[in-house]
């Protein structure tokens, strides 16, 4: 028997310092169909929440206070390398996209995300997360 996972069932962990951003993202996620959408605004807060909710999916801008996007996410690739962390950033440089890729981001996304990339993104973990 195969389990397919749907939208509804994804946990994900919002993390960035602009309300405004944490905002959109999850707009555009509730429009995938995702219910449970978890925002933090720091990088502390982002691996904590990380640890104790344990979401499908974690967005993650690079410039935070408290502990940056990079950091907070070699924090929880450490914790559980097979985390499926995206970058969402506006100072998408190559270096923070190597720095990202290297450190185990799936995908770096330049601000504003769009509808078509979230989707993108949640249809290919949704594939993944597809149980025999």
């Amino acid at each position: 028997m195969i389990y397919f996972m749907k939208a509804k069932d994804l946990k994900i962990l919002v993390c960035d310092d602009s309300v405004l951003a944490r905002k959109n993202l999850a707009t555009n996620l509730k429009k995938c169909g995702i219910e449970n959408i978890l925002q933090v605004a720091d990088g502390q807060a982002a691996v904590d929440t990380y640890k104790a909710e344990h979401p499908d999916i974690i967005f993650l801008d690079v410039v935070m206070p408290v502990k940056d996007g990079i950091t907070a996410l070699k924090e929880v690739m450490t914790f559980d390398s097979d985390a499926v962390a995206v970058m969402v950033s506006s100072v998408g440089t190559q270096m923070h996209i190597r720095e990202a890729v290297k450190t185990g981001a799936r995908d770096f996304l330049q601000k504003p995300a769009t509808l078509e990339q979230i989707t993108s993104i949640v249809e290919r973990v949704l594939r993944e997360k597809t149980i025999d």
